[in-house]
């Protein structure tokens, strides 16, 4: 062995040096240690949790199989895995994924509601409008039917929103129960 690799290899064996994984297994550090840049001395909670979670030996497989530029982004991944495993032993990160899915779904489903009661409005008002000239001209000939044909209309229109309004209701309801659960 050459001076500069017992060099080395002492200054690799010190306490010190010691990557978090070879120091949470009480071993020395190798020169070539899978583990020590992405789990480093200063930051022994986040080993500790990935060992915790994954096992030593599989984190130190699963690293070694992957190409070099893609083991950080890696060992990130254990850690943010094994974080929410830990504070969510069932569902752990899924458990985020799926709450986020459901907000997605409900917003999804409050926008199309918001575009159908948009939708029904200016369907309305295109109503309104397309029959005031209509009404106006029976109105200068039949003053009485005016009011009655208007009257129908907002009858119409006030079933139409009944009817929309307790689906909403009803939409909403289903939404805060199925939050709940």
């Amino acid at each position: 062995m050459s001076m500069s690799a017992n060099t080395e290899a002492a200054a690799s064996s010190s306490p010190g040096k010691r990557c978090a994984a070879c120091k949470n297994q009480r071993r020395k550090c190798a020169q070539d240690c899978v583990l020590a840049p992405y789990f480093p001395a200063t930051d022994p909670q986040r080993y500790a949790c990935v060992q915790r979670v994954f096992g030593a030996s599989n984190v130190a497989r699963m690293l070694q199989n992957l190409p070099v530029h893609e083991r950080a982004r890696a060992a990130d991944t254990m850690v943010m895995e094994a974080r929410r495993r830990v504070q969510d032993p069932v569902y752990g990160s899924a458990g985020i994924v799926g709450r986020l899915q459901g907000e997605i779904g409900a917003a999804q489903c409050e926008l199309a509601r918001t575009q159908a009661q948009i939708a029904v409005h200016a369907a309305a008002a295109a109503a309104r409008a397309h029959q005031a000239p209509v009404v106006d001209a029976q109105a200068a000939q039949h003053a009485p039917a005016a009011p009655l044909e208007q009257q129908d209309d907002d009858d119409d229109a006030r079933e139409l929103f009944q009817g929309l309004d307790a689906l909403l209701v009803d939409d909403y309801r289903w939404d805060a129960l199925t939050r709940l659960l």
